[in-house]
């Protein structure tokens, strides 16, 4: 049997046409197999790769606070340099299709006005062929996908700006479900009041700090503080007004606490912290300047009167002083309340 040209161009049609279709069902599992964006992201970037014979594909996601584009995946041989640049709206090609809500397909980008020259020096090659799609899902706009050929490489087509917008569509469905994933996530472990984790969390936190702790043989501190008098706060001036110190006690220590370290609220104006990797002289450290902080802080309430709070503290480290979580925490809490029954505002180290 023998087979014509158009016959091999249909066979090689259909081929292609199969091969997209298998990388769209893979994609369509990737939505349901995780919710973290940066997997997300990525996993649907190396399988669409197969697909397209391109140099250069970004996904550049939107930053509202700052109207800026954010490199966010970055497959080229600039990856380290173009990882986390930012691109203004409505700069370059990728810029107007964000501004416009428009894909853009170029055969000759150095012929296009909204090509940016300087983007060549960011890319390491002279831009050619460009296709690039808005990823929005509900009108919202979450950012650009962005293929990029160089002069001599082949040209892009209808068919792949079709399925870069189809591939784009289902990376907003996934950057969506992730993004409210992560808030209604945010809600169930964090107190509204003061923006830190709820007691339930810290509980969940402190289990694996002291599994990791054990583990490497580091030493972490545990730090309860409870406000002095505050039942006055709330008789004096309202229950209101005693919302705004917690809230405002809360900026204050994430403010001062490190990255790794961890603030629950434990319950009504008592407050915990978790100090991975931090001795007795680290968390004293740490905790007097809170101390201080909190002393000095004054807050001016809308009858003009101004507000002062104090607080007392108890820290108990792991391994110097206990071995395990029960003991970790009754005597951080013994600390606490030994400053409370006698010169209060102070700070007891176990």
């Amino acid at each position: 049997m023998t087979y014509d040209k158009d016959d091999s161009r249909l066979l090689e049609m259909l081929h292609r046409r199969n091969e997209e279709l298998e990388t769209l069902v893979q994609i369509g599992k990737t939505l349901t197999s995780t919710l973290d964006i940066d997997e997300l992201t990525n996993i649907i970037i190396e399988k669409s790769n197969l697909l397209f014979k391109s140099r250069a594909w970004f996904l550049l996601l939107y930053d509202r606070e700052s109207n800026t584009f954010v490199y966010d995946v970055v497959v080229s041989d600039l990856t380290a340099q173009l990882k986390g640049k930012h691109l203004r709206m409505g700069q370059g090609i990728a810029g107007w299709v964000a501004q416009n809500r428009r894909p853009a397909l170029i055969a000759k980008a150095a012929d296009d006005e909204r090509y940016c020259a300087s983007s060549e020096t960011r890319i390491g090659f002279k831009a050619g062929s460009i296709v690039c799609v808005p990823v929005q899902i509900q009108g919202q706009l979450l950012g650009v996908m962005q293929l990029v050929n160089g002069r001599d490489d082949p040209l892009f087509d209808e068919n792949d700006l079709m399925l870069l917008s189809t591939i784009a569509d289902y990376v907003a469905i996934g950057i969506s479900n992730a993004r409210n994933f992560s808030r209604v996530r945010e809600l169930v472990i964090t107190d509204d009041l003061t923006g830190l984790f709820n007691a339930r969390y810290f509980d969940e936190v402190l289990d694996i700090e002291i599994r990791r702790t054990q583990r490497f043989g580091n030493s972490m501190a545990l730090v309860f503080m409870d406000l002095d008098h505050f039942k006055l706060v709330n008789d004096q001036y309202g229950h209101l007004t005693g919302s705004r110190v917690l809230a405002e006690i809360g900026s204050l220590i994430k403010k001062r606490i490190r990255d790794i370290d961890c603030a629950a609220r434990y319950g009504g104006d008592e407050f915990v912290l978790i100090l991975p990797q931090t001795d007795k002289k680290g968390a004293f450290e740490l905790v007097t300047d809170l101390h201080e902080r909190i002393r000095s802080n004054v807050l001016s309430t809308e009858c003009g009167a101004h507000i002062q709070v104090t607080a007392s503290f108890g820290i108990a480290t792991l391994p110097e002083d206990v071995d395990n979580k029960q003991d970790l925490i009754r005597l951080a809490d013994k600390m606490m309340y030994l400053v409370k029954e006698t010169t209060r505002d102070g700070v007891m180290v176990a």
